[in-house]
């Protein structure tokens, strides 16, 4: 069952009308156009993942993000995302380790939001530790983490490594010196590529055929990543 323009109004009219209250009134209409859709979409993923990269999965339960916000430390207030996504993880790690503070893993991440849509993969501000060994497998393995960010298919889906301002030092970490062969790879802070997708790509009923080619062209810096971190890549379920 793919999304439809009902899950654009859906999450537009909860930015309007964020409470709970709101939101209990209209839960029928959360659960069937944005719940519902995410898991079967979750599912059909993790069917292509097996042929894609079958260390990755998806899970219709753990994958799709909560609707409810952690607001205990946000002058925020307002109890629900007004967007939806799901996570596909490496199986060894787990779903939640992102977001513990001495591990991680990269994955791939899809958004469904009216006008900032997207599908993305890797690391996204990966804990200190994750980040550490991160960089220094960059070090000493320069040659195979450009083949990666430089994959043709990866290139063309996704323009390169995301490169905005906010993910990068403006000096080298220490212990790297100026002149290192890798030091435009060190300043990073995220390895991801990134790709907005238009409301009409969204509701597509091939929005899984085209999620999948983003995944396959994903799947070398996705590899590379979680190989650095002692996650391997499997041939197989």
């Amino acid at each position: 069952m793919p999304f439809t323009r009902a899950a654009l109004t859906f999450l537009r009219d909860l930015a309007r009308h964020n409470t709970r209250d709101w939101f209990e009134a209209h839960r029928a209409t959360y659960e069937r156009e944005i719940r519902d859709p995410l898991r079967e979409l979750v599912e059909e993923l993790d069917v292509r993942l097996a042929g894609i990269a079958p260390e990755m999965v998806g899970d219709p339960r753990r994958s799709p993000l909560r609707a409810s916000r952690d607001v205990r430390f946000s002058r925020d207030k307002a109890p629900y995302k007004t967007f939806a996504g799901c996570l596909l993880y490496h199986r060894g790690a787990g779903r939640s380790a992102a977001r513990r503070d001495d591990g991680g893993a990269a994955g791939f991440y899809f958004q469904l939001e009216p006008g900032a849509s997207l599908v993305a993969g890797g690391l996204w501000a990966p804990p200190r530790l994750t980040l550490y060994k991160v960089r220094d497998a960059i070090a000493g393995d320069l040659r195979g983490f450009e083949r990666a960010v430089g994959d043709p298919a990866f290139a063309a889906r996704f323009g390169g490594l995301y490169d905005a301002d906010d993910q990068k030092l403006t000096r080298l970490p220490r212990g790297y010196a100026l002149g290192h062969p890798a030091e435009r790879w060190l300043r990073y802070l995220s390895f991801i590529g990134e790709r907005p997708l238009a409301d009409a790509e969204v509701v597509r009923p091939t929005l899984a055929d085209e999620l999948a080619e983003d995944l396959a062209a994903l799947t070398p810096l996705v590899r590379w990543l979680n190989r650095a971190l002692g996650y391997m890549p499997s041939a197989r379920r």
